[in-house]
């Protein structure tokens, strides 16, 4: 299950101090710096390039202690990237495989780079539906 994986790459339930059940729960879910840490570790990057994705300066997430919750809107930033991670590991089959094509040019995004993407909600949408399409064999 998807909702699983977006846990187990924000470092679990106890990390969150919630178990995540659905996607309803991403609504009142404020992410801990713990849980961003555990998300730059699943893409292999830097603490800083992940928070550069996120609607929050990076001075703003220095300051962060590891128990430190963010608001909704950067909570909810965190859970959608979680969620493409774990959409992508899952359908590579592996976490590498997925990073190669996170951080390659996709025609079908019209030779943009994936991961430069994750930056806005609308980006997310349009990563997330690239790799729906991939899933069911449809190629741009």
């Amino acid at each position: 299950m998807q909702i699983a994986a977006v846990e187990k790459i924000l470092g679990g339930g106890k990390n969150l101090n919630k178990r995540i059940q659905s996607r309803m729960d991403f609504i009142s879910l404020r992410v801990t710096k713990n849980a961003l840490i555990h998300l730059a570790k699943a893409m292999n990057l830097p603490l800083h390039q992940v928070a550069k994705f996120l609607p929050v300066t990076l001075r703003t997430v220095q300051r962060y202690k590891s128990r430190d919750r963010f608001n909704k809107a950067v909570s909810e930033h965190i859970l959608l990237i979680a969620e493409v991670v774990a959409k992508g590991i899952r359908l590579f089959d592996d976490r590498d495989n997925f990073l190669k094509w996170l951080n390659h040019p996709c025609k079908a995004l019209g030779n943009h780079v994936p991961i430069n993407l994750l930056d806005s909600k609308v980006g997310l949408d349009i990563v997330s539906d690239e790799l729906g399409r991939i899933e069911h064999g449809v190629f741009a």
